[in-house]
């Protein structure tokens, strides 16, 4: 039997050059799970430097594209594989729904029926509520053993459009459509600092820690008691080892489709306990205050995402509590890293912030 082709998007950054880096360690040290000894990974990049880097240093078949848009050539590229995990920006519906076309193309093809199979990288922010506006209250605690997180979806983008939940009901669809099995692993801020070659910090954290050492303090929205949970970026990069090696193996032992979302979390705080840590980690650095203030919602808009307000209230304000039962028991999943790490991560990412700045290096925000 061929080995199983495993397509990687999102290789350029945190979450998706951190799954790449753990699959490629695991393989060479020989503690990826057995079922994924042989397979073969080929990445999806823009065709520039960085696509001589995978190829030529990494030995691995790259796919080029000119940017999301090209959804002929991405379409193309998942065609040629058995599996895709999706690593690019889950606000992008077309090139999410590129790839699962490719992947019905590719099952169509088949002959001896091994299938085909989707992994899609979301975000908790699709849950989180409104406590500003107070437009959305939320007191639930998602588990992904409940059965209506996808309905739960579609009913709260009925009554208020979200780009990044829109794209996620859509990923569902398409895949029920075309015949495309889909697991989606909606995780909540992830932390720590990455493996991939190219960038290595996250992505919420990281700009309130910009924030901070350009306005000299740190902040919050309200009094900051919207709760969120967070995640070690290497213990997600296991979550996504164990999905891939249900599904290769034969087990199969996941949901998908509608009941295909799973959550990633192993720890919970609020937005406040995040700006304190922040603050004091910036003060050490000496480069902000001590102590987080308080801001409203559109000064945090404005100095984190450029004025968008709903996506501060959903993302950096609002509750977003969930439990990853499925990752946990069905497929054994258990975080190596808890509390302390994450109050340690702080300082330590702060200090790469800070090195940015005193380099004068200017890092890519997505959407920016």
């Amino acid at each position: 039997m061929s080995p199983t082709k495993l397509l990687l998007t999102g290789v350029t950054g945190y979450i998706g050059g951190t799954i790449l880096s753990h699959l490629l360690s695991s393989i060479k040290s020989g503690t990826i799970d057995p079922s994924l000894k042989d397979i073969e990974i080929s990445v999806l990049t823009r065709d520039d430097s960085r696509a001589t880097y995978f190829s030529s240093t990494l030995n691995l078949k790259v796919h080029t594209i000119t940017s999301l848009d090209d959804t002929p050539a991405i379409t193309a590229a998942a065609a040629q594989n058995d599996i895709v995990i999706q690593c690019t920006s889950g606000y992008h519906g077309p090139s999410a729904r590129a790839l699962i076309r490719g992947l019905a193309q590719r099952r169509a093809s088949q002959v001896n029926h091994t299938g085909v199979y989707y992994i899609h990288t979301d975000g908790t922010s699709n849950l989180g509520d409104k406590p500003i506006t107070r437009t959305h209250i939320e007191p639930r605690t998602f588990s992904d053993r409940d059965r209506d997180i996808y309905e739960y979806l579609v009913r709260r983008n009925a009554t208020e459009h979200y780009p990044q939940r829109a794209v996620s009901i859509s990923v569902v669809d398409t895949g029920l459509e075309a015949s495309v099995p889909t697991t989606t692993i909606m995780s909540p801020i992830i932390y720590g600092l990455g493996t991939g070659h190219y960038n290595r910090l996250s992505i919420p954290y990281i700009i309130q820690m910009r924030s901070a050492i350009r306005d000299g303090y740190a902040c919050y929205v309200g009094d900051g008691s919207g709760q969120h949970d967070y995640v070690h970026v290497l213990d997600l990069a296991v979550v996504y080892e164990l999905v891939l090696a249900d599904f290769v193996s034969g087990r199969r032992k996941l949901p998908t489709g509608r009941d295909g979302i799973i959550f990633s979390e192993s720890g919970n705080c609020t937005w406040r306990e995040v700006a304190g840590h922040i603050a004091r980690a910036g003060s050490e650095l000496g480069v902000c205050d001590a102590e987080p203030r308080s801001v409203s919602l559109q000064e945090a808009a404005s100095k984190w995402v450029g004025g968008d307000t709903q996506l501060v209230e959903v993302g950096f304000v609002g509750n977003h509590r969930t439990r990853g039962e499925v990752a946990r028991d069905v497929l054994g999943w258990r975080a190596g890293r808890g509390r302390e790490d994450w109050e340690g991560s702080f300082r330590v990412e702060m200090g790469e912030v800070v090195g940015e700045y005193r380099r004068g290096e200017v890092a890519r925000v997505p959407g920016t």
